[in-house]
């Protein structure tokens, strides 16, 4: 099995989702091979970061410059999942793939993007439009918009600072230590204000898939009315695909 780095602590809450989900995927899998108790799961180094200091260095969208020790706390952290013998990495958020691409320099080991992974995951459900939500940062950004484009889904147009700032705030407040019954109704009339049934919900910050718990390891699923797409599930199958490549080629 190959290696695999987390970064986490952006937050901690989805950090051990990510654990739980590479563990219980594993198991899954070594399970229907006949495999039986301890059930295998791939060597895992996680790097947290801590997340008050990395939301103070936010820079400014368009501003490349302002970004730069942003992007150093999560390439040093990367930097150190290479060191430890990690064979891929993955970021356990969404947040900072709006910095992957200057976050990957210098970094030799591959990283799974999760905006890739959404996408094709969208493409999956045949949706051919999509609202994104997340943090302030990647609902300002236009990253996503642009990993589903690629393949032919059209994305929200960006909501007004004032909705963005909303749902920073349900993060901040009702996610921030996992999902509940608060949280999910306040997730559920955002969406109700912004999307049709027909529309691919992407929960695009790592904490917003905890307000469904039955739902938790799918890549996409329907709940009261509506399409959700998981971008967290989805970047956890890619890592167990590429985690367990040698198992499954045997």
């Amino acid at each position: 099995m190959k290696k695999i780095g987390i970064l986490g602590g952006v937050g901690w809450a989805s950090t051990v989702d990510y654990y739980r989900a590479i563990a219980k995927g594993s198991g899954t899998f070594f399970e229907a091979q006949g495999a039986t108790s301890p059930l295998p799961v791939p060597p895992i180094t996680i790097e947290s970061v801590t997340q008050a200091h990395t939301r103070s260095l936010r820079g400014t969208p368009g501003d490349e410059a302002s970004w730069a020790a942003f992007d150093a706390v999560f390439r040093a952290a990367m930097l150190t999942l290479e060191n430890a013998g990690c064979d891929f990495a993955l970021m356990a958020s969404n947040t900072p793939h709006t910095r992957l691409h200057a976050i990957r320099r210098g970094v030799n080991i591959p990283i799974i993007s999760i905006l890739d992974e959404a996408a094709k995951a969208t493409a999956a459900t045949g949706a051919t439009s999509a609202l994104v939500l997340g943090t302030t940062v990647t609902m300002q950004a236009t990253n996503y918009a642009e990993s589903l484009a690629s393949h032919g889904i059209a994305s929200n147009d960006r909501l007004t600072d004032t909705e963005i700032a909303e749902m920073q705030a349900m993060i901040d407040e009702d996610f921030y230590s996992g999902g509940s019954d608060k949280a999910r109704d306040r997730l559920l009339a955002f969406c109700k204000r912004h999307a049709t049934p027909d529309t691919a919900i992407l929960l695009a910050c790592t904490e917003l898939p905890l307000a469904f718990p039955d739902h938790i390891d799918d890549v996409s699923f329907r709940a009261e009315g509506f399409l959700f797409v998981n971008p967290s599930a989805a970047h956890v199958a890619a890592a167990l695909d590429l985690a367990l490549s040698d198992e499954k080629a045997t």
